[in-house]
């Protein structure tokens, strides 16, 4: 079967000299492998980046091998923020993650619209705490969802009120607790994501023989 649709570049690797296997999550058919021929050449090459947006013209072979894409640019994302270390890093293990946690031809509206949030949010003053909520959806939208103010109690820590991993003794941010967008200092923000990516490997990752992804590694780094 043949189709049409639209999707976000998720992964792009060399199959020969002048042919790409590549990896889409497209609007209406999940994610989606097929060979792009003609990759390497010039015209298609320097819009071939993880993140851009495609139309998608796809040809299934009837010998069971992988199927052909056509493709042609949609919209130009990761470019504007090939400046900006953070953003593209970003973008970058976001990518890469829905990569990791989907499978093939399995339609997900939910996360497809959390793709296209990215995008949206990224230029917003306090996307780093915007970006952390965008990973618990998409943990959400796989069925991994948690809910911080489980696992806590309150204690004076210092003159002031914290939350604490009853387990762990763990310090957990107000603004995951509270669910909202306004953390108390920096700090806040880089224990938010050290405890979301802790859930990730922990929770989903190794229980399904999963490697917890270099690119997030990357990101986190660019953020010190």
């Amino acid at each position: 079967m043949n189709w049409q649709d639209k999707g976000y570049l998720i992964s792009l690797n060399k199959y020969n000299e002048n042919s790409s296997i590549a990896e889409f999550y497209t609007e209406h058919n999940g994610k989606v492998v097929g060979v792009i021929f003609g990759s390497t050449s010039k015209k298609i090459k320097s819009y071939l980046l993880i993140g851009n947006k495609f139309h998608i013209n796809s040809k299934l072979r009837e010998d069971g091998r992988l199927g052909y894409l056509k493709v042609e640019i949609d919209e130009i994302k990761t470019p504007v923020y090939l400046e900006n270390k953070k953003k593209l890093f970003c973008i970058i293990y976001f990518m890469n993650l829905i990569k990791i946690l989907t499978v093939e031809n399995e339609r997900n509206n939910e996360i497809y619209n959390l793709v296209e949030k990215l995008f949206k949010i990224i230029d917003l003053e306090n996307w780093l705490v915007e970006f952390l909520f965008l990973e618990l959806n998409i943990f959400k939208s796989i069925g991994y969802d948690i809910n911080f103010k489980d696992y806590v109690i309150d204690k004076n820590i210092n003159g002031q009120m914290k939350y604490v991993v009853v387990s762990s003794q763990k310090i957990v941010p107000n603004f995951l607790i509270e669910k909202h967008t306004n953390p108390e200092t920096t700090n806040d923000i880089y224990l938010g994501y050290a405890l979301v990516g802790d859930f990730l490997d922990k929770t989903i990752l190794k229980p399904n023989n999963k490697n917890y992804p270099s690119s997030r590694k990357d990101f986190i780094n660019q953020l010190k």
